[in-house]
């Protein structure tokens, strides 16, 4: 169980898991709340990530740089209205330049995500703490 204290080194062991595994796309599972946004922020920080972070809602993708100039793309598909729109803003090349994809609301365009990849859910067991799942999707 993680809680926001917590958050830093739980954004440092995703991030070794993330380098490990080869997969640049992350899918973050999560109900509304659940602390997506929150996560990614920290990941960002353990990145090396200068910029503020925020949520992609209504822009669907916001391009970070992380420590080492690597692009880092972060997308919120909550808004998406059908996978065409996402295919249209570019969703797959993204998925298959190799720099990391981190994905909230994964299922909305579930059938342009690559195999493998990570998926991540975080699932609320109080108000400020999370139990979270990594596994790899193949």
């Amino acid at each position: 169980m993680a809680t926001l204290a917590d958050l830093p080194a739980a954004a440092q062991q995703l991030a070794a898991a993330i380098a490990a595994s080869g997969c640049p796309v992350v899918a973050l599972v999560g109900e509304m709340g659940a602390g997506k946004t929150t996560l990614v922020r920290a990941l960002g920080a353990a990145l090396g990530i200068a910029d503020d972070i925020s949520s992609p809602t209504f822009a669907l993708v916001h391009e970070y740089r992380d420590g080492r100039g690597a692009p880092v793309y972060h997308f919120d598909f909550y808004r998406i209205d059908s996978v065409d729109e996402a295919v249209r803003i570019g969703a797959t090349e993204y998925f298959d330049s190799g720099y990391l994809c981190l994905v909230e609301w994964p299922d909305r365009v579930a059938a342009l995500l690559p195999v493998p990849r990570l998926e991540l859910t975080l699932i609320p067991t109080g108000p400020e703490a999370r139990e979270i799942e990594l596994k790899l999707i193949n």
